[in-house]
């Protein structure tokens, strides 16, 4: 199955306080999908300066189009409408 069109409505991401993440509403071929990205990888490549939710959203807008890009890299080759952006997902990306 291949992915045709990935969307990304320009919510704001909701903080996960027990798995660590910031989560997003995306949309793939018209289904409603949701991406996740961990505070490690915020801290990691986004220069989150902490866990804590308002580091975590900073970090997450300066640079949502970088994550949103990695995101849409992953809908499209896992063809999954529940996905979770580790650090590792950037190491190379970004």
């Amino acid at each position: 199955m291949s992915v045709k069109q990935v969307r990304f409505p320009k919510a704001i991401p909701s903080y996960c306080s027990a798995e660590l993440c910031l989560a997003c509403p995306a949309c793939v071929d018209g289904a409603p999908a949701r991406y996740a990205i961990t505070a490690e990888a915020l801290e990691d490549h986004f220069g989150a300066r902490s866990h804590r939710e308002g580091d975590l959203i900073q970090a997450f807008e300066g640079h949502r189009d970088d994550i949103e890009s990695v995101a849409r890299q992953l809908f499209e080759m896992t063809a999954a409408h529940n996905i979770v952006l580790h650090s590792g997902h950037f190491r190379f990306a970004v």
